[in-house]
């Protein structure tokens, strides 16, 4: 994909500034020149010095303003709304993960459904050019169809977070068809890569690797019907993101100005390969062979066999196409690690 550049004369509000995406999409923004404002939480859902380091990196910038507080402070948040007059807000902060859902759901209502109202309340009084927000893949929950389509049903949610999930998709159609608000919301797949988020298999494979720990393969062992998972490097990921955020949709007819598109790589791996392919990474940077020692169970409450991401909308409205290879982007991802950790 071509690097498109975005409007420097805008003022962008990235919620979860502090997370991977969050942190990669800011990053992004202030490279360009653009003015960035980051709000995060700091919560310690994972290693909170992970967030630390991804946020020095953007604290050096003269264009970004960082602030620390959670989404759900609906004063807080229109502060920063009347403070700033964001053009462009773009909502990645939420509490992550399916399993943690089961025994957590608390958080996830505060921060996945209170949270996400207050923003696009602040973004009904302010009149925010273009709302872009994070779903997730995990909406489609129990679909047996692959790919799956924008156009699929998505009424069978299989944890909490993906109830959460789709109640924000149908929050914002609302407020669009209401209030006129031009919002597009992502609905995301694996995304990995340096800085990625610790609970994420790919990051844990490793961390077990050197702590000589066995990885837990969810698959019962059935090699023949193995899990499914459509990965995607971060900057593929923040390069489609950009082409979405410079492209707001317009109101047509009696459809409100929303719009959902799935970012992925409509390219499945299956969940060994993908263990294979980390170990060859691995191998590749440290200088000797890698093996994971497996342990495999069955699959866990909320999760799903396949995710298989059709990014044809996406690549038909805006030109975007995953170009990173699996191979070199963990490479990348274990050379990171590598430095990071210190390890050898």
């Amino acid at each position: 994909m071509n690097h498109i550049s975005l409007d420097r004369q805008k003022a962008y509000l990235v919620t979860g500034t502090a997370g991977f995406i969050g942190f990669y999409l800011a990053k992004r923004l202030l490279d360009e020149g653009c003015m960035v404002v980051g709000i995060d939480n700091m919560n310690d859902y994972y290693d909170t010095g992970l967030k630390q380091a991804r946020l020095n990196l953007l604290i050096p910038y003269e264009r970004f303003r960082f602030v620390r507080g959670g989404i759900e402070n609906k004063e807080l948040v229109f502060k920063l709304f009347k403070e700033y007059g964001f053009d462009i807000v773009i909502n990645l902060a939420a509490q992550a993960g399916v399993r943690y859902s089961v025994h957590h759901p608390d958080v996830y209502i505060q921060s996945n459904i209170v949270g996400f109202f207050n923003i696009i309340e602040a973004c009904r009084h302010y009149r925010t050019e273009h709302l872009v927000y994070a779903s997730s893949s995990s909406v489609y929950g129990a679909n047996k169809k692959i790919p799956f389509e924008e156009i699929d049903a998505a009424d069978t949610p299989v944890s909490l977070y993906a109830a959460t999930k789709k109640a924000d998709e149908l929050m914002a159609y609302a407020y669009s068809h209401l209030y006129g608000i031009p919002s597009t919301g992502l609905r995301f797949f694996t995304v990995y890569g340096p800085f990625g988020r610790p609970d994420m298999s790919y990051f844990q494979f490793t961390d077990k690797y050197f702590r000589n720990e066995p990885i837990r393969v969810f698959n019962n062992g059935d090699l023949t019907n193995d899990l499914y998972r459509d990965f995607t490097y971060v900057d593929d990921i923040i390069e489609g993101m950009a082409r979405i955020i410079a492209n707001p949709p317009s109101k047509t007819g009696d459809e409100a100005a929303h719009r959902v598109f799935n970012i992925g790589s409509s390219s499945p791996v299956k969940l060994m390969d993908f263990i294979i392919t980390l170990e060859w990474a691995l191998s590749k940077v440290l200088g000797r062979p890698v093996e994971f020692e497996r342990i495999y169970e069955p699959l866990k409450p909320g999760d799903v066999r396949a995710t298989y991401a059709s990014s044809r909308l996406l690549q038909d409205a805006t030109g975007y196409r995953p170009s990173t290879l699996l191979k070199d982007g963990l490479l990348k991802f274990a050379e990171w690690y590598k430095s990071y950790y210190n390890v050898c």
